[in-house]
């Protein structure tokens, strides 16, 4: 749902042994970078214990918590931090997306117009809000706020990622082609890692019945971010569709591998060793298809 930008300036504390904390957060703000969250969280936890208690150490191992969705630790360590003094605007974001990830969008929303208040010219905040808003399908004030967003920064490629989403949520193919184009045309410069659009596009594509376009769109998802199960789901339903089933089952198999919790990939490659004649595997993908649903949330954010 989001990119999360480190907010991690420190300096070691006198009396710290300088080494060994500047070397904690050097490991732990690689990983970070890395994308490799549950390491990143591993290392900021040792930080604090190498450069004591720093408010920006503090809330680098709540985002890492955050993005590792482990939101409980999160609010644990966000509230760790409210003790040292208030939060500071970086942290009420975070905690708005951990309140948020917890299905708790009015105590999220409280949060960010709260956040706004202080930083009117934040445009994360208004993007954050819009994210809720969309997935309360309130879709014509997601709208609204994205807009706001781009306004501060008209460069802001994840609000015309996501009002793209919402002008295909209310049918508008034409628009939501337009807005995608013009976020990935930013992205191209400004955000070389950043896939979800070209995830959303792939999207559209396949419902739009263009599968090797929506190919191509998910296998760049999936170049700028290899970690998100997504972008494989979705580069291997187009291959299904191109009826590419032996090639399909790699992707398939890749999107398992990086979210065994994740239950549409689960079906889509119990169908493919179906019509590949591999009647046991199809079983195994089924089965493990139904316990993934099982442990799944009704709404996946």
């Amino acid at each position: 749902m989001w990119g999360i930008t480190l907010a991690l300036v420190v300096s070691t504390q006198a009396g710290d042994p300088a080494a060994t904390c500047d070397g904690q957060l050097s490991q732990a703000r690689a990983a970070y970078e890395r994308r490799e969250y549950q390491q990143a969280r591993s290392g900021f936890a040792a930080a604090l214990m190498a450069c004591g208690t720093s408010p920006p150490v503090l809330l680098a191992l709540a985002q890492a918590e955050l993005l590792a969705r482990d939101v409980g630790a999160a609010l644990v360590t966000l509230d760790r931090l409210e003790t040292v003094g208030p939060l500071s605007v970086a942290a009420l974001k975070v905690r708005a997306k951990v309140l948020y990830l917890s299905a708790r969008d009015r105590d999220a929303e409280d949060t960010l117009l709260a956040a706004a208040t202080r930083a009117p010219g934040d445009p994360e905040i208004p993007y954050d809000l819009g994210r809720i808003y969309y997935q309360q399908q309130r879709h014509q004030d997601a709208q609204r706020v994205f807009r706001q967003a781009i306004a501060i920064d008209a460069r802001a490629y994840k609000a015309w990622d996501n009002l793209g989403l919402t002008w295909e949520a209310l049918g508008d193919v034409d628009e939501a082609t337009r807005h995608y184009a013009r976020a990935m045309a930013i992205a191209q410069t400004d955000a070389p890692t950043y896939d979800v659009v070209y995830a959303n596009y792939a999207d559209l594509l396949i419902k739009e019945g263009q599968y090797q376009k929506a190919f191509d769109a998910a296998a760049e998802a999936a170049q700028r971010n290899p970690r998100d199960a997504r972008n494989f789901l979705l580069a291997g339903k187009a291959l299904v569709k191109l009826e590419a089933i032996d090639v399909s089952v790699k992707w398939l198999t890749q999107a398992v591998t990086l979210d065994p919790d994740y239950p549409e990939p689960q079906y889509l490659l119990a169908r493919a060793y179906r019509q590949l004649g591999k009647p046991e595997d199809a079983q195994a993908a089924m089965t493990a298809f139904q316990a993934a649903s099982a442990r799944a949330p009704k709404v996946r954010r």
